[in-house]
């Protein structure tokens, strides 16, 4: 390790506080000491430590009346609890105000050891990934998400703004944009960094595991729950959690996350003591979240406590300039990957990957580009090999499988039809999303004999 792991030895009995400090000190641990449960919250507010070993009975204040307030301050900390007077309550006691684990004196010096490594096991692997986390940040540094169009450097720049702060951020857009991606970088770019990075997706799993998921559950809670499990919640403790597809939420689990929002505490599902939690969130939506609320969908309380900071990822068509640059990267990647020596795409290949519409987006961008690299049999990607599927998306935009027996006037038509469709007859919002004005949207659609 590069530092020695720090222990505050507590307890009021002079003689055993000097034996674990010769101990301790013996197994290379860092040893401060203090002599009751009020110097020991003092301590904790100063600085932080570890692992605490901390006797329940002390003259002035107990282990027990100590460890809330220690909890309060720093709730990071592991707590081992010792005791002389051995009994199942006070063990139950301790444990439920936050203990990480109990022992008896005399002391089991073996056992001792083991419960220590287990505790502060943590800041093994803190410091064993240190060098992965700094990989990590410089990944997703600005310059490492692709895009150079005005879309992107907008996003980039209210990316940069959001990372260094604590502000809990709702991401939107599009599926395939990219929600993710921009989780990631504003966690790996905040003072959080070093901690967890935990995600959850909201919309794939069933209300009652969604619970268990988020928030733990205790030994016995429901059939099957053979141990207690700690839930991302938790997991995710002095990190960031990241809230895939919020609003498909429950309306009964909207309420108990929107709890613990306010009050910054889990339940564990069976369980009836509640765990302060030092988390982050970010959550995302494909959803227009004011769209959800008015629908009755996505509760109003829970919108504005998680759109504190908003930020709304582009579309990859309002973004086409970016198009080559991702599709050169997906392309490397892919070649790379299955072994193969692609130099690039025809000029034909990419204005064909210009002009998609691009209903998935990114993810659709990344699947077609994967796919022409493993079938295509040139050193270069044609537009033969590209599989640009005809489909509705999410937000009614459309594309065809152009053909050069296809007369342009019949595209024209089924793209101005597919488009009036999508959007129930807006003709501003028709006009929009075809790049044309109103005026000439109204003479197309007489041309094309539909009533305006």
């Amino acid at each position: 390790m590069n530092s020695k792991i720090s222990i505050l030895v507590v307890d009021d009995d002079l003689a055993h506080r000097t034996m674990l400090k010769t101990l301790l000190s013996g197994w290379n641990y860092s040893v401060d000491e203090a002599d009751d449960g009020d110097r020991a919250i003092s301590l904790v507010r100063e600085r932080p430590w570890d692992l605490l070993l901390m006797d329940i009975r002390m003259a002035r204040v107990s282990g027990l009346e100590a460890l809330p307030e220690i909890r309060s301050a720093n709730p990071s900390i592991p707590v081992i609890i010792m005791t002389a007077y051995s009994s199942v309550q006070s063990a139950v006691e301790a444990l439920k105000k936050g203990a990480y684990d109990y022992l008896t004196k005399p002391l089991d010096f073996d056992e001792l050891r083991i419960v220590m490594e287990r505790a502060t096991e943590h800041r093994r692997l803190r410091e064993e990934n240190a060098a992965l986390r700094e990989k990590l940040k410089t990944r997703f540094d600005s310059g490492s998400i692709i895009g150079r169009s005005k879309p992107m450097a907008a996003l980039l720049e209210m990316v940069s703004q959001v990372a260094p702060s604590d502000a809990t951020v709702l991401i939107t857009g599009e599926s395939g944009t990219g929600k993710e991606l921009i989780a990631e970088a504003i966690h790996y770019n905040s003072p959080r960094s070093e901690g967890p990075f935990v995600k959850i997706n909201c919309g794939a799993l069933t209300e009652t595991l969604l619970e268990s998921e988020l928030f733990g559950h205790e030994k016995g809670a429901f059939t099957g729950a053979d141990r207690v499990k700690e839930g991302t919640f938790r997991n995710a403790d002095r990190g960031s959690l990241f809230l895939d597809e919020v609003s498909e939420m429950s309306n009964a689990m909207q309420v108990k996350l929107l709890r613990v929002l306010q009050e910054r505490k889990i339940r564990r599902v069976g369980g009836n003591v509640s765990l302060p939690v030092d988390v982050r969130i970010i959550a995302a939506t494909n959803r227009d979240p004011r769209q959800e609320v008015e629908r009755g969908r996505l509760r109003e309380d829970l919108y504005f406590r998680l759109n504190v900071v908003q930020i709304s990822l582009p579309m990859l068509r309002e973004r086409r300039e970016d198009i080559p640059l991702l599709a050169g990267r997906f392309l490397k990647d892919f070649s790379d990957k299955n072994r193969r020596k692609i130099k690039g795409f025809t000029p034909r290949a990419m204005d064909r990957l210009i002009e998609h519409s691009w209903p998935g987006n990114v993810r659709e961008l990344m699947n077609v580009v994967e796919r022409a690299v493993v079938l295509t049999r040139t050193d270069y990607i044609d537009d033969r090999d590209l599989s640009l599927f005809s489909h509705v998306g999410m937000n009614g935009d459309f594309n065809y499988h152009l053909s050069v027996s296809q007369p342009l006037e019949e595209i024209e038509r089924k793209a101005i039809l597919s488009t009036m469709d999508a959007v129930k007859g807006n003709k501003s919002e028709a006009a929009r999303r075809l790049g044309i004005t109103r005026r000439t949207l109204h003479k197309k659609l007489k041309k094309y004999g539909v009533m305006s």
